[in-house]
């Protein structure tokens, strides 16, 4: 696991413009909200939870349509499973890249965005707290989703509308932590909710990408 990690982040760095269209991506959604419904104090920080979460959210995507394709399409993906690593396992290596080249960056950027965006102070630790367990969360929806599309004519329009939909919980649950915040509330049922989730998706994504990487290595 540690050189196939190792191998990934090679490769992540090699094409460091993926990691950057991210961060570009979410930086410039989120900032074209305030352009929208203007630049009200009270009303961005009433809605920025909803902003950050949905830019995270799209920006994320965006790595995935390569995060497999790639492998395939130069043979490394039979040479990995020919040298006898479990198909899980290339998956979870997969996943944890993918979090590390575009889910921490976007944690990172969080933080600034949401005091751009004007939230309250004692929202922002709720925001990062749900983003940590959300970004996994994406990382191993994607990572399942790329693989169960890999082969597959347009797969990159296919992975979004598998991973959108199992991911509204990831949505609902990370920003009512960052309102409940907002409102003096206590963050934690929801963050409880969102961890919860995260355990039932680590699992099922991972079981689920090893099913669609046997079938791409078999096609």
């Amino acid at each position: 696991m540690t050189r196939l990690l190792a191998r990934e982040l090679r490769l992540s760095l090699r094409h460091g413009g993926d990691t950057l269209a991210a961060l570009l991506f979410f930086l410039l959604v989120a900032m074209l909200f305030p352009l929208a419904i203007g630049p009200s104090p009270e009303t961005l920080g009433r809605i920025a939870p909803g902003i950050i979460w949905v830019a995270a959210l799209l920006a994320a995507l965006l790595p995935l349509d390569r995060l497999l394709a790639a492998d395939l399409e130069d043979g490394s993906l039979d040479l990995l499973l020919l040298s006898g690593l479990h198909p899980a396992t290339l998956a979870a290596g997969k996943a944890i890249a993918h979090w590390l080249v575009t889910g921490l960056p976007l944690l990172l950027c969080a933080a600034p965005l949401a005091i751009m965006l004007r939230m309250p102070d004692a929202a922002i630790p709720a925001l990062l707290l749900g983003l940590l367990g959300g970004t996994l969360v994406l990382s191993l929806l994607g990572t399942a989703a790329a693989a169960l599309v890999l082969g597959a004519r347009r797969g990159g329009v296919l992975m979004p509308l598998l991973i959108l939909p199992l991911a509204a919980p990831v949505l609902i649950f990370g920003a009512a932590a960052a309102d409940a915040a907002s409102a003096d509330l206590s963050p934690r049922p929801h963050l409880l909710l969102l961890a919860a989730f995260l355990a039932f998706t680590l699992p099922t994504s991972l079981a689920a990408a090893a099913a669609g990487l046997r079938g791409a290595a078999e096609n």
